[in-house]
């Protein structure tokens, strides 16, 4: 396993001004662990799935004026990218550390992943409640579980994914920076682990997996 360990100097790269000088403190300071943690996580879903998994680490190519105000590496079983399908991501906004499943809007198969996952609701309360839910992967805001299972926002965010073109759907968990930072490099291995232990079953209702 890796020994990463998380430091505010990572998180402070999303408040640097300017595409530039931001994307170059992104290439020197997180983009080495995003690639370090994409080789450990690949082999941990392809020895989960029995499909071989690829990182995919975020490079932002497409920006020519605003910088990023997140940055990640994503894991899907397909080598030439991850956009079209069911993917988790490992990620880092300047307010928070993610460890998420997402289904974005270029998911060619978006109807049919959300009847699965409208169909089996309860896999949503076997999760920790302290994931959360989201219908915009360009947010870092999030519906906690629990308060989504409760008020119907799940079930609105699972419609919205099959009715709306640009419906996403994403499930994980946040870890503000202040308790990053904190987390020792085994800790932090270990909870990354355990996140995607608890999303592994959505993936396989996602992928129409037994």
């Amino acid at each position: 396993m890796p020994k990463t360990k998380w430091t505010q100097k990572d998180f402070d790269v999303f408040s640097i001004n300017g595409l530039e000088p931001r994307m170059e403190a992104l290439i020197n300071t997180v983009r080495p662990k995003f690639e370090e943690l994409g080789t450990t996580f690949s082999t941990y879903f392809s020895a989960k799935t029995a499909d071989e998994f690829y990182p995919h680490v975020a490079k932002h190519a497409r920006r020519k004026v605003n910088p990023p105000k997140d940055s990640w590496v994503a894991f899907a079983p397909y080598k030439r990218g991850y956009k079209s399908i069911p993917h988790f991501q490992l990620g880092l906004f300047g307010t928070h550390l993610f460890i998420i499943l997402c289904v974005i809007y270029e998911a060619p198969s978006k109807v049919e992943i959300a009847d699965r996952l409208l169909k089996k609701q309860n896999l949503f309360k076997k999760l920790p409640k302290n994931f959360y839910v989201s219908g915009d992967h360009f947010s870092p805001e999030g519906i906690n579980i629990k308060d989504a299972l409760k008020d119907g926002q799940l079930v609105g965010l699972l419609e919205r994914l099959r009715d709306v073109k640009k419906g996403e759907f994403i499930v994980g968990l946040q870890i503000p920076k202040e308790n990053a930072v904190q987390l020792t490099a085994e800790e932090f291995e270990k909870l990354t682990e355990e996140t995607f232990d608890a999303l592994l079953p959505i993936y396989n209702t996602m992928v129409n997996k037994k």
